[in-house]
């Protein structure tokens, strides 16, 4: 594990990125012998940091679920971070020009909570029971860190996505909720466009075969750490599409058929 003065530096690193929007090197090539455990550990001191601040968590986001993603970084397991807030833009809003760094979208599906959800042994159909509702849904990822480090060449790795809050920057949610068994989740689809041009397709099997799984996965893991998903929390299930870019002046929109559409504006 790393030293507690190396997690809170790490974690005090990210936290200044955010503000200034100005990049940080590799948690990767900083401490070369880091785990994921030690991963999640600078991303807890992170939202320690936050807690602190005044924000409050709403919710989590399940990342990686996709097996393309998953080859890319040389791993068989998502990841996860946490929905604050101040995260949460409306639909058909505008982003701040001055908000992120390098922001990208991805389409998913957003589950709202009625009852806790506590591991272990979490399965598919605990996650279905435990849902208020589905609702389209669009994340926000930014990166704090450098995608890749521009002396070695080296790309950043599942630990330094983890540090960094799993990528997470902020959430849309519209469109049409429905009650998880009024649809088959596996077959809800978005067609995701970007100033009117398709970028993007994908369904819900994208995500672990079923959205809901990663869910599962996520109650399970917090389990270990004495956590679980609280009752009224938002759950981001994982992106069935390839991030797409979103430069200043962007409309995105994804269209989720009989769901409705969800989008926002970055100014």
């Amino acid at each position: 594990m790393l030293a507690p003065d190396d997690i809170a530096a790490a974690a005090l690193s990210l936290d200044e990125a955010e503000r200034t929007r100005r990049q940080i090197g590799l948690m990767s090539l900083r401490f070369p012998q880091m785990t994921m455990d030690d991963a999640y550990a600078i991303q807890a001191a992170w939202v320690q940091r936050k807690r602190a601040a005044g924000r409050k968590v709403i919710g989590w986001k399940i990342g990686l679920t996709s097996k393309a993603m998953q080859y890319a970084l040389n791993i068989d397991t998502p990841d996860s971070g946490v929905l604050f807030d101040d995260m949460r833009f409306d639909d058909g809003g505008t982003v701040p020009k001055d908000r992120f760094i390098q922001p990208r979208i991805e389409a998913e599906i957003a589950f709202v909570m009625k009852s806790d959800l506590k591991g272990p042994d979490v399965t598919l159909f605990d996650v279905l029971n435990a849902t208020e509702y589905v609702t389209p849904a669009l994340e926000i990822l930014d990166t704090r860190i450098l995608r890749a480090d521009p002396e070695t060449k080296q790309a950043r790795t599942i630990v330094d996505t983890i540090s960094d809050n799993a990528a997470n920057a902020g959430i849309v949610v519209g469109g049409r909720a429905l009650r998880p068994d009024q649809v088959d989740l596996r077959w809800v689809g978005a067609i995701v466009s970007r100033n009117g041009q398709v970028e993007e397709t994908g369904l819900g099997a994208g995500v672990l075969n079923h959205p809901a799984r990663g869910i599962a996965w996520l109650a399970n893991r917090l389990a270990i750490y004495g956590e679980h998903i609280a009752a009224g929390q938002i759950v981001l299930a994982g992106s069935f599409i390839r991030p797409v870019e979103a430069r200043h002046g962007d409309t995105i929109i994804a269209d989720y058929g009989p769901l409705g559409t969800v989008g926002c504006f970055f100014e």
